[in-house]
């Protein structure tokens, strides 16, 4: 009995002699596995590096300048060869502005627009990712393959003894086996707080990969900390009614739920996303004028409105018609366009290669811009009431009004005085109303001040035509040249504005009912007419003196032509192919910093339209951008621009953000960057080192992906992309409105 108890198939009959070689086995045993355990613990993480590595690369890339040109001619797009987190560094040398720099990134500078390439695609670049890492580090595949050896070794070892564990041995092995984890579980965690202790002493060139990235994940958690804690949801600022908040708001806009990416122009024009701009009052107050519609999962745009209800080009031909001299596209370039609706009419004006500022308040018939914007039209929420328009004196080629409803006649006329402030001398105001054509007892009335008052102005009357087709009539004024008109009237109302009034002065200055004297001397600004579309892009304004000191230093002149210059070669030679954007994807665009509109010149040939910003403290650059046919506007950005939310496709800074940082709320500014860009835009930033490096773990913290980063003599350049990310918590403040 006892016999059959121990015996085994081998014949042996001792017992003493079997547990013997029992207790040895499982000694050997428990030594092996003790061994693989140490040994693992230092293999692991290595693994985590790679694998968190690899999906660092699908996200950016960052581009230190070499003196090896081996180090950017060598390198694959595809494989996500990066440096680390803190890999942008400044080059020792006299700092310069890049408009001093050629600006051109070498041709790895950035993988390619998400949206660019196929899933298949995507998923090959992901393989030969992995496949780069393994071949470039021979030392982490000899890693991988002692940990597979460790783990078939243990596993050998364990088929071979099980046949041989008895009651009491596994009691000893459980008990053995528990003290043996606690130990190496002590010891592991004594290894990687050694680990992460020399990780952080050591210097960038000496890490290891598994090093560089335990610091890169706690830096971020750190700044996530930091920073995250300051950007929430909240509801629309209230924007476009006078009132900015002291404080600029550092928290995030939420996206509305069923959120898509905007339909590319232009069949943007005939219809956008419904829950883009979820709003329907204006589909049932003026569907039947044919603004705008709801069908479906749709907002359509017929291309009418409340004066052209058969269709704006019809409308826009027909203004021509009536007036031979304005010339859509070659004489008349610059348009604004008051009361525009949803802009169609300026959505329209790009077949005739114009460029049209619409501008409407936020009033009853609710997001007016936001439909432009979302269309793909310029646009910009704006109320004429008591102050000046944000825009600088005799600027605009055309002035727009379609039944727009405006009270030009009272308070003296101040409001269409302050059209006339806006209006190149010689250009032409448009006014297509009720008055000019029905009988009514009010608009006969209003016809008869408005008579009276553009006669005062010394506006000719060029043409009051009817539209057979649309049915209505349309009035054309064309502003004078000359003083003499003013001159000779009997009466001065309204009056000329004083000496000390500077037209020009735009920001936060009371309208006066007033009209400023036209310029006499013929190098004066506003003497001439720019030359024709497109001629006028490239050529220094008349006015500009060689006795005048530019922005950059020097005669000014040279420095815009030198400006133009820079950007179109940056722009051909970086932008274009280096960053991987996608540009038919992109249609609204803001250059933050505009000085001399190079950038939106640059651009020119691409189917977008530029938003030129000017600082209200910088030099006063914004009548040049007009004369080159473009269009801008003032700004203060340490308050909120006058916008929607998810307006705008691309952002460009150029040494915007060190500038805000000296005087206003970093933070603020990053937050209004979030807020007016749509998910999926682009931000491209140049700036000091120092500035990107800061940006760079803001934009991170707010889950933005960073697609490159790069340094040349301690000034940088980062392009991010916004995602769809918005964080858990919700902030109500007391100036947002619904």
């Amino acid at each position: 009995m006892a016999l059959g108890k121990y015996s085994r198939v081998d014949g042996r009959k001792s017992s003493s002699g079997y547990c013997s070689t029992v207790t040895i086995v499982v000694f050997v045993a428990l030594c092996l596995v003790g061994v693989w355990m140490m040994t693992s613990s230092s293999v692991v993480p290595v693994q985590n590096s790679d694998v968190s590595q690899e999906n660092k690369n699908e996200v950016r890339t960052h581009v230190r300048e070499s003196n090896d040109d081996n180090d950017n001619n060598g390198t694959n797009n595809e494989s996500g060869n990066i440096a680390s987190d803190d890999s942008i560094s400044s080059d020792d040398g006299k700092t310069k502005q890049f408009e001093d720099n050629p600006g051109d990134l070498p041709e790895d500078a950035t993988k390619g627009d998400s949206h660019a390439s196929s899933s298949q695609e995507e998923k090959n670049g992901k393989s030969e990712e992995t496949e780069k890492t393994t071949e470039e580090n021979p030392e982490e595949k000899s890693k991988y393959e002692k940990k597979e050896y460790i783990e078939e070794k243990k596993e050998d070892e364990e088929e071979k003894n099980g046949e041989e564990k008895k009651e009491d041995g596994e009691s000893q092995k459980e008990n053995k086996d528990s003290e043996t984890a606690e130990t190496n579980e002590n010891n592991s965690d004594d290894n990687e707080k050694k680990s992460e202790e020399s990780s952080g002493d050591a210097k960038d060139g000496d890490k290891g990969e598994g090093q560089i990235e335990e610091k890169v994940d706690e830096k971020k958690d750190k700044e996530s900390d930091q920073v995250s804690g300051s950007f929430h949801q909240l509801s629309i600022t209230n924007i476009g009614r006078g009132t900015v908040p002291e404080k600029p708001p550092t928290c995030l806009v939420p996206v509305p739920e069923g959120y898509q990416r905007s339909i590319e122009w232009p069949r943007s024009r005939e219809k956008i996303w419904y829950h883009n701009v979820p709003h329907t009052k204006l589909a049932e107050v003026k569907g039947h004028q044919n603004w705008v519609k709801v069908s479906g999962e749709y907002l359509t745009f017929p291309g009418g409105g409340t004066q052209f209800k058969h269709g704006a080009l019809h409308y826009i031909d027909f203004i021509q018609q009536s007036v031979p001299d304005i010339a859509w596209g070659k004489r008349s370039r610059v348009v604004l366009d008051v009361g525009c609706g949803v802009a169609s009419f300026g959505g329209f004006l790009f077949d005739r290669d114009v460029l049209t500022m619409s501008l409407a308040p936020k009033d009853e018939h609710e997001a007016q811009v936001q439909f432009a914007l979302e269309r793909g039209i310029p646009g910009i929420s704006a109320v004429m009431g008591t102050m000046r328009l944000p825009y600088p004196a005799r600027v605009f080629d055309i002035v727009h009004c379609a039944r727009c409803r405006v009270p030009w006649h009272i308070e003296g006329g101040k409001l269409l005085l302050e059209l006339n402030r806006l209006l190149r001398p010689g250009g032409f105001f448009v006014w297509s109303a009720t008055p000019i054509y029905q009988k009514l007892a009010e608009d006969a009335e209003i016809w008869e001040a408005m008579k009276k008052l553009t006669k005062a102005m010394c506006w000719e009357v060029v043409s009051i035509t009817k539209d057979r087709v649309n049915g209505v009539g349309i009035a054309i004024y064309r502003k004078p040249t000359s003083n003499q008109c003013y001159e000779q009237r009997s009466q001065n109302d309204p009056p000329l504005c004083k000496d000390s009034d500077d037209p020009n002065a735009a920001w936060n200055v009371l309208l006066q009912a007033c009209m400023h004297k036209l310029p006499v001397d013929s190098s004066e600004r506003g003497a001439q007419w720019p030359k024709q579309w497109p001629a006028r892009l490239g050529q220094t304004p008349y006015w500009l003196s060689s006795s005048q000191v530019g922005v950059y230093g020097k005669p000014a002149p040279e420095d815009f032509t030198a400006d133009y210059e820079h950007w179109k070669r940056v722009v051909s030679k970086s932008y274009l192919n280096g960053l991987g954007i996608d540009w038919s994807n992109v249609r609204n665009v803001m250059d933050m910093r505009a000085v001399y509109g190079g950038f939106a010149a640059a651009l020119k040939d691409l189917n977008l339209w530029v938003m030129n910003i000017v600082s209200i403290d910088a030099p006063d650059t914004l009548p040049i951008i007009y004369e080159r046919g473009l269009f801008g506007t003032y700004h203060n950005w340490c308050e909120s621009f006058s916008t929607y939310p998810r307006s705008y496709d691309l952002l460009h800074a150029d040494h915007l953000f060190s500038k805000i940082k000296n005087k206003c709320n970093f933070m603020a500014l990053v937050a209004e960057a979030d807020r007016i860009l749509r998910p999926e835009g682009k931000l491209i930033v140049r700036d000091t080192v120092e500035i990107i490096n800061e940006l760079e773990s803001l934009l991170k913290s707010m889950h933005w992906d960073i697609r490159m980063t790069y340094s040349k003599n301690k000034e940088g350049m980062l392009c991010a992309q916004k995602t769809m990310w918005r964080p858990k918590e919700t902030e109500t403040i007391s100036y947002a409105i619904a």
